[in-house]
């Protein structure tokens, strides 16, 4: 066996490999024999098929299956001893020719492509900087966590007048187009979950007082007005718009009283107790929360200067026909370049990922993986306001993400980036700034 390799300008490592009859003979044999075991050929025992005609019904396809395995092993084994770290995969080059395997020729040369990684050369330090803005917590931002926590624990109460965000219960009635009477007892109107503007109407308004209202603008959703008027939702498109709303009752959210019983519903592990540590806990939950994202855009700008320093420069043509011929033509070449500026993105900056695990000897732990697992349990269940849920509930659902192989890798991938950036964070200049959360959301749609 002969390997000649010789890499282009543009990252191109082409290995032409020249395989001899010595190199697949014996496995070719091995093949043939283990063919003519379980042929089953007419006028033939199993297993006594002349060896003559199995040579001629099956040696070629033999030939080509042992001589091109052993090419690729070649392949893979150049790569491996000079350790060649390549993107992509190997593939047949353009330069392949033809090759009989049913000839009398025995060597076959071999072509391979292989698009070589470039080498990540990066060091920080000071001259590395950096700004990271942190979003100041304000008063609105408070009332509206310590809102969103009680209001699951207040209770409605009676009130006899609307003056903002009050439920109202009334009776409605109105007409079809062809002037069908429709009467609805108890219908509810929630002005919570209206703007403003769209509360007007209401506001002022009493026990016994009677209004006209538009009850596609008062219930929006379809399914919802469906089932307070009794119409089959296909027959809305007959109701008439227009109907008089008697309100027989108003009912007002009140919030609960900061009492023992209070903190043992709404912290039942005990963490919070008093007024003082709600206070404390709404604002380390601000302050987290608002940490979060400024940990992403912090992520995201270190990230682009990685990048941009590190300059790597990718076999572009090469990955391009790699994902044409790994997708077996699912996208065109036009679909492929329209994404691939995002794909070079993405392989450059796993290759920086690679470096710097490597070279500081970072590497992902399962207790690591458990516990982001966790944590996403953890904020899974919050979505649906259940805080102090049990460690050992959330290691159940945090195992269980993890069986997912996708979901494992996903969890893999968010690990490993931010440990990675949590270790290069101190190696660079970062200067603190605090900005409202208006200027965040400037700066964040900036980068």
């Amino acid at each position: 066996m002969n390997l000649s390799a010789q890499q282009s300008p543009d990252g191109v490592l082409t290995m032409k490999i020249t395989v001899g009859e010595a190199d697949y003979a014996a496995e070719v044999d091995k093949n043939l024999r283990e063919m003519r075991r379980k042929a089953n050929v007419p006028g033939f025992r199993p297993g006594m098929v002349p060896m003559g005609l199995i040579n001629k019904m099956y040696r070629k396809g033999a030939v080509a299956e042992q001589a091109y395995r052993k090419a690729n092993e070649a392949a893979f084994k150049h790569l491996e001893e000079n350790k060649i770290n390549i993107v992509g995969d190997v593939m047949p080059s353009d330069e392949q020719g033809e090759l009989d395997f049913g000839g009398e020729v025995t060597d076959f040369e071999f072509v391979f492509d292989a698009g070589v990684a470039p080498t990540v050369e990066l060091t920080l330090g000071d001259d590395d900087k950096l700004t990271y803005y942190r979003i100041e917590p304000t008063d609105e931002m408070r009332s509206e966590v310590r809102a969103n926590i009680t209001r699951r624990f207040g209770h409605l109460e009676d009130t006899d007048k609307v003056t903002g965000d009050e439920a109202m219960e009334v009776t409605l009635d109105g007409a079809t187009t062809d002037g069908s009477e429709l009467h609805a007892d108890d219908a509810f109107i929630g002005l919570v979950s209206m703007t403003d503007e769209e509360r007007k109407p209401f506001i002022g308004k009493k026990v016994g007082d009677v209004m006209k209202v538009d009850v596609r603008e008062v219930y929006k959703n379809p399914q919802q007005l469906s089932a307070i008027l009794g119409v089959k939702a296909e027959e809305l498109d007959t109701v008439a718009p227009e109907f008089t709303a008697t309100v027989k009752r108003i009912r007002r959210f009140a919030e609960p009283v900061l009492d023992a019983d209070f903190f043992t519903a709404a912290f039942p592990d005990g963490k919070v107790t008093d007024e003082a540590g709600f206070d404390k806990y709404v604002e380390e939950m601000i302050v987290s929360d608002l940490a979060n994202n400024s940990d992403y855009l912090f992520a995201y700008q270190l990230k682009n200067h990685l990048l941009a320093k590190a300059g790597l420069r990718l076999p572009e043509a090469f990955l391009k026909n790699w994902l044409h011929a790994v997708n077996e033509g699912k996208f065109s070449m036009e679909e492929i370049e329209r994404d691939f500026a995002a794909f070079l993105r993405m392989m450059s900056w796993d290759l920086i990922l690679r470096h710097f695990s490597d070279t500081m000897g970072l590497e992902v732990t399962q207790e690591e993986l458990l516990g982001e697992a966790k944590a996403l349990a953890r904020m899974q269940f919050a979505q649906y306001g259940m805080s102090g849920v049990p460690d050992e509930t959330l290691e159940s659902y945090g195992k269980q993400m993890l069986s997912s192989r996708e979901e494992a890798q996903k969890i893999y991938e968010r690990v490993r980036e931010d440990k990675i950036l949590s270790a290069l964070k101190p190696l660079i200049k970062v200067s603190e700034k605090g900005v409202s959360k208006e200027e965040f959301e400037k700066l964040a749609a900036e980068n």
